[in-house]
């Protein structure tokens, strides 16, 4: 990935909790941290996390996928 490389641009998502699309939506705002599977609690993304989106969808018994794409949050200069 370079800078200014252009991927999930916007955010899906629906209205059950599970289909949330961000960190924000998850957290409401930061009011209600998540909990990670090591058990540590988070409200938001923070620097030096790495960050994996894939995707795939499903129609009528074919399944596509997109693959995965991988990156760090880097801290601001």
């Amino acid at each position: 990935i370079e800078v200014g490389d252009l991927y999930a641009s916007g955010t899906i998502s629906g209205s059950d909790p599970k289909s949330f699309g961000s960190m924000l939506e998850l957290t409401w705002r930061g009011q209600n941290p998540i909990q990670l599977s090591n058990g540590q609690e988070r409200k938001f993304i923070d620097d030096n996390d790495t960050v994996t989106m894939k995707a795939w969808a499903e129609k009528d018994g074919v399944r596509v996928g997109f693959g995965e794409v991988s990156g760090k949050i880097i801290p601001a200069i």
